[in-house]
């Protein structure tokens, strides 16, 4: 069955429960826990075994399959985690920032990019390692520049807010090829544009938020 998924019925995920609180036990055994006779739950049963959410063994009974033994994970689930409550400190620097000190800050960091906020706290922009890297290069006078002539700039930078899922931020980064987001809310409903930095969410921090669940 590689590649295949199979969603399973309610009944079928209650025999899977029935199997693990139990085994060994009969398919007479099962049909009673479920108050329906043995027939009934045959074609259950035998998609459980092919599929190898159970396994089975003659005069004994079932058993889980090694499908069932594997954690899983339900989607909704990861779709519940909100951005804010997985969210770190954002690794900042002012948009007057030299490109020398942000090179600076960038490797004391070890992050691969930096946010660049303005006086007041909001985005104006993200620059990375291949931005720094690209402006560097045969410019000996780089190094004095702000940081603002070399960015991203505000308009093109893709974020997620506290209130996103961790599930559409891992989205983003796939899509946009990106290892993090600025995490940001709007300051001023009536001033367009203008989104305060709260936080940072990484690729890192979403293979976390997998293991922990994944280890419950």
């Amino acid at each position: 069955m590689g590649g295949i998924v199979i969603e399973l019925s309610g009944r079928q995920q209650e025999i899977i429960s029935i199997v693990k609180r139990h085994a060994p036990i009969t398919a007479e055994q099962i049909a009673e826990m479920l108050n329906i006779s043995r027939p009934t739950i045959r074609g259950d049963l035998s998609l459980l075994v092919m599929t190898d959410y159970l396994a089975a063994k003659p005069k004994v009974g079932y058993f889980l399959g090694q499908k069932s033994e594997q954690p899983t994970m339900d989607s909704a689930e990861l779709r519940g985690i909100r951005v804010g409550e997985v969210q770190g400190l954002p690794i900042v620097v002012d948009i007057k920032t030299t490109v020398q000190d942000a090179v600076v800050t960038l490797f004391l960091e070890n992050v691969g990019s930096l946010i660049v906020t303005t006086e007041q706290g909001m985005l104006a922009g993200v620059i990375s390692r291949k931005d720094l890297l690209k402006v560097t290069l045969g410019n000996p006078q780089a190094g004095a520049m702000p940081v603002s002539m070399a960015m991203t700039r505000q308009a093109n930078v893709i974020t997620v807010t506290p209130e996103d899922s961790v599930l559409d931020a891992a989205r983003k980064m796939i899509h946009y090829h990106i290892d993090s987001l600025p995490v940001v809310q709007e300051k001023n409903m009536l001033a367009d544009g203008h989104l305060e930095v709260v936080g940072r969410i990484t690729k890192t921090t979403i293979i976390k938020v997998l293991l922990d669940k994944l280890d419950q």
